[in-house]
């Protein structure tokens, strides 16, 4: 996963060579985010999946990005440190969330819908290669740009766990292998958290 990577440095619209044409497509971005977090939401609790309850939140804290960057585009380090700090607290209660989850699915050992994890993982990565595709253009930028091919890629691999999650189920009859990547997503989703809140913290502190 990509402990957020995308915690990156929203640019000046002075260094975007199209700042317009670069505005509409994070809001494309953050449209196509937040529908995948729905999706996945749905899909994981209805399904029962714990990798794809995880994956969601790589896609709302991708939303949650690309709503940062476009609400403070031109604020203040400060807002942006407070925006981040907003995130770190929900990045955190989910990465609780998902633990307190595979807690319970340890003594219930309930099997996931396999054929729902599948498909909506293949769904998942469509939409991260297609958000990827948009911000091509922007790659070169700053470091911010950059950085979201990290992510772009990192977030790829958390859908591929997601599929190959799904491929496990069916083939051993057990919901562990679903279990085993939910958990690594939950772990990372709170180092991640922890990691923006630190960060937040010292910009604060300027």
């Amino acid at each position: 996963m990509s402990q957020h990577c995308c915690e990156h440095e929203t640019p000046a619209p002075e260094t975007l060579h199209n700042p317009a044409r670069y505005r509409r497509i994070l809001w494309i971005a953050l449209i196509i985010n937040a529908a995948m977090f729905g999706v996945e939401l749905l899909a994981g609790w209805q399904s029962g999946s714990l990798s794809l309850l995880a994956d969601s939140i790589d896609f709302a804290g991708d939303a949650l990005n690309y709503g940062v960057s476009l609400a403070v585009l031109s604020a203040a380090l400060a807002w942006r440190a407070r925006a981040a700090l907003a995130k770190a607290v929900s990045m955190l209660g989910f990465g609780l969330f998902l633990l307190a989850k595979a807690v319970w699915s340890l003594w219930h050992g309930s099997l996931p819908d396999a054929t729902t994890m599948g498909v909506i993982g293949f769904v998942a990565l469509a939409a991260n290669v297609a958000v990827a595709w948009m911000l091509y253009a922007f790659r070169e930028g700053d470091a911010n740009m950059r950085s979201v091919w990290l992510c772009s890629r990192n977030d790829a691999i958390g859908n591929i766990a997601v599929m190959l999650a799904a491929a496990g189920v069916v083939g051993t009859g057990s919901g562990w292998p679903d279990l085993l990547v939910a958990m690594g997503m939950a772990a990372l989703a709170l180092q991640g958290g922890w990691q923006v809140w630190g960060q937040a913290r010292r910009e604060l502190a300027l």
